[in-house]
């Protein structure tokens, strides 16, 4: 190459840029972000950049978490502030978690009207008796990182984009000289009296305010800052102030704040900004986010969006996503990319950025701190992701979950109780959900090279977590081998999910040649045998006086010892050692005759009706697929030799939980879970054990794809033959070599290669 020519070395540049530009598809056309947001999905339309601060979306209703004293059960519905059943939308906010099934957020709202100002947000029966406007899905369009809806009481066409930590709305108004946009600090999502502790803004100038807003939610310690710019400077501006009269009222008071004053504080306020509008007039709000400070926002602001337009923002974000999902290039039908699409953009939401532009965040000892080497990253919801979320990562986003347990590690330096995250955000445990999964998480990336930390660090954090005795039990774990069901309502659910991450914990030993934490850890990631009754195999809770609960129902997700379960279904959460489960099972044969039951058993609604997150919806026979402690189950068949069975039933869940539709998802999405089974179950293969370098073989669903790994080699998976019929693979090979065993390993989809299936209608047995 030293002796070409700059002419024609130049000349080859441009080519391949070329080449790769061609080789580029556009594939944000296959993403609906209305997948999920009817029903149990719980996502949400708006804009976001992969893996973005900002999740700008709107809010269809102000459903409260409280109702006479009491938790409010309609408020579950509203997790993602969504509701693809509504009729109303009240306003677009910053911040939505995707998925989950409990939530927090839903900071500054922003909702544009005309007419006579009202700043109470009126009703979903009568929202012209507020602030609120009806919309219709005929006048909505949800695309990757772009929404647009039309208000049709207020006659506004109302336009949402992002960058990383800026939302960038755009309303078209008609001819008005009452035209507003209200700023209400007061909403949120989960939202209860005194939830908000303090709100603070300052207007900066004719077109710019600061503030920020602190909450006590599901995060108890979460701050917001914000910085908001208009295109336009309003004419004038208000507030109004909710808080309950104090008798302490101090010396503000020789000032009217309610009007065209720059400097407001208190628990409850709502401000307002007023405009003279043309018809058919934008003005266009950016509205940037910060954990650390108002100047950070307003640097995160300029240096992202200050300088361009929202169409400009627009191309960005979906640029942005294009790149994403070209990640992985599959072959098929309109539909099947619908669905693939929707769920990699699903996936490529969450973890979320958690750090201002400058580097900075809070971290959870209050103090600010610089990412210096990585991207800080929040919204670990665990106990879903550890399973398949992170393991897809850890092929297609590699560097990102590198980042993602350096910022667990960067938790758990920061923690005073020296603990990793459980399920974290905005520099909060919130303690949701069981297990210690983030030890999942990091054996895996180390043991698959991802990790460029001190690993050694990593299993002290690990080890030091799994230790906690005063946490959930494990100090009984410790000393018992399981947990008394007199002294924790989840025992059996803990105890199972504790025996894996103790495995994990010995993967990551192993792999780091500590032979004597190998030993302490693999014996402990046996005690799921203490809470196996082999008298009627299952799962069951186990009394401190070692005898078993007698009062038991193997059915019923209530009061049993499960979190979100019953026993039929985490009676298989061994995915750590299948082959010890199958023996006390009884062996192969009865193994999978239970599986088979399982499959195709009925389970009446009265055995799951006291737990909101499981529906009829997500529930193929005794299975759960709606919920994700079962999610590695159907995989199972593989090891009891029996792999068509598997085929058939995973096709059939791909086919009955995931539709191209706004209900058609059969469950939570939890923070991109659900969506990460069907990607890799879909293309043929699952990580039934995290913390391991197999992969269990399926049945593909896709006739061919390409994964762009990072390391710049493509993995190619063809499905020959495949079909809605032909879901029984016949033959596998991987780089013309036959698997017999049902086995793909990492490193060899790290290496690059071809995986070809060879597909028929009849099952090989």
């Amino acid at each position: 190459m030293k002796n070409l020519k700059p002419t024609v070395f130049l000349f080859l540049l441009f080519v391949s840029a070329q080449f790769k530009a061609q080789k580029s598809e556009k594939l944000i056309q296959y993403v609906n972000p209305l997948i999920g947001t009817e029903k149990m999905g719980h996502t949400y339309p708006g804009a976001t950049v992969p893996f973005g601060a900002v999740q700008l979306s709107p809010e269809t209703d102000t459903i409260s978490y409280a109702l006479n004293g009491k938790y409010n059960g309609e408020v579950y519905k509203y997790c993602a502030g969504y509701r693809y059943e509504d009729k109303t939308i009240v306003g677009f906010s910053s911040t939505h978690f995707s998925g989950t099934g409990h939530s927090d957020l839903g900071d500054f709202l922003v909702m544009p009207t005309v007419g006579k100002l009202q700043l109470n947000p009126g009703t979903a029966t009568n929202p012209e008796n507020g602030y609120r406007s009806r919309f219709s899905h005929k006048n909505e369009t949800a695309e990757a990182g772009y929404y647009k809806v039309k208000l049709e009481d207020q006659n506004i066409v109302a336009e949402l984009t992002a960058t990383p930590r800026v939302g960038i709305h755009r309303y078209t108004f008609p001819k008005s000289d009452q035209s507003h946009i209200i700023l209400d600090l007061m909403a949120g999502i989960y939202n209860y009296d005194g939830k908000n502790v303090w709100t603070y803004i300052r207007v900066e100038n004719g077109n710019t305010i600061t503030g920020y807003r602190q909450t006590n939610g599901w995060a108890r310690t979460r701050t917001v800052y914000f910085a908001m710019k208009f295109s336009k400077p309003f004419k004038s501006y208000g507030q109004k102030n909710y808080d309950e009269k104090q008798v302490y009222k101090g010396f503000w008071r020789k000032f009217d704040q309610n009007q065209n004053f720059p400097e407001i504080a208190g628990k409850n306020l709502k401000m307002y900004f007023d405009f003279d509008t043309n018809e058919n007039e934008a003005i266009e709000v950016k509205l940037a986010i910060s954990p650390v400070s108002q100047t950070n926002a307003m640097e995160n602001l300029d240096k992202e969006a200050g300088h361009i337009t929202f169409d400009q923002a627009k191309a960005q974000a979906q640029n942005n996503w294009n790149k994403e999902l070209n990640r992985i290039v599959i072959k098929g039908s309109d539909t099947e990319k619908i669905n693939f699409y929707t769920a990699m953009y699903h996936t490529f939401i969450n973890p979320t950025t958690y750090m201002d532009v400058n580097g900075e965040y809070k971290g959870l000892d209050q103090n600010v701190h610089k990412a210096d080497d990585f991207t800080n990253y929040t919204t670990f919801s665990l106990w879903d992701t550890y399973r398949t979320l992170h393991p897809f990562f850890n092929i297609i986003q590699p560097k990102r979950n590198g980042d993602m347990v350096k910022s667990m590690m960067a938790h758990y330096n920061q923690f005073s109780m020296k603990m990793l995250p459980i399920w974290s955000h905005y520099a909060n445990d919130n303690w949701c959900m069981s297990g210690y999964h983030s030890v999942s998480v990091i054996a895996d990336a180390i043991i698959k090279g991802n990790y460029d930390g001190d690993p050694e660090e990593a299993l002290k954090a690990c080890i030091e977590t799994a230790n906690k005795r005063n946490y959930e039990g494990i100090g009984q774990y410790i000393d018992l081998g399981y947990i008394p069901a007199e002294k924790n309502g989840t025992s059996v659910s803990n105890t199972l999910e504790y025996a894996y991450d103790d495995w994990a914990i010995a993967q990551l030993a192993k792999h780091l040649n500590k032979t004597d934490i190998y030993n302490q850890f693999i014996r402990r990631s046996e005690n799921w045998k203490n809470n196996f009754d082999k008298s009627i195999g299952f799962m069951r809770p186990r009394l401190a006086d070692g005898s078993f609960k007698k009062d038991f129902d193997v059915l019923s997700t209530h009061g049993q010892g499960f979190i979100e379960g019953n026993s039929w279904n985490y009676s298989f959460f061994v995915p750590q050692n299948p082959d010890e489960l199958i023996t006390m099972m009884g062996g192969k044969k009865k193994f999978a005759s239970k599986l088979d039951e399982l499959f195709t058993m009925h389970l009446p609604d009265e055995f799951f009706v006291d737990t909101e997150d499981i529906t009829r919806e997500g529930i193929i026979g005794g299975y759960v697929h709606g919920n994700e402690p079962a999610h590695h189950v159907v995989y199972f068949y593989n090891w009891a030799g029996q792999p068509w069975k598997a085929q058939a039933q995973i096709r059939r869940i791909l086919e009955m939980q995931y539709k191209a539709t706004p209900d058609g998802l059969g469950g939570n999405d939890d923070a991109g879970q659900m969506s990460a089974w069907y990607i890799l179950s879909s293309l043929g293969f699952y990580p039934v054990a995290p913390g391991s370098e197999d992969y269990s073989i399926g049945s593909p669903a896709i006739d061919h794809a390409v994964l762009n790994l990072e390391n710049g080699k493509t993995f190619e998976i063809e499905a020959i033959n495949q079909s809605p019929k032909n879901v029984y693979v016949q033959k596998v090979l991987l780089n013309g070599k036959e698997i017999k065993n049902f086995t793909l390993k990492h490193s060899e989809i790290k290496n690059g290669g071809r995986l070809t299936f060879y597909m028929g209608s009849k099952a090989k047995k």
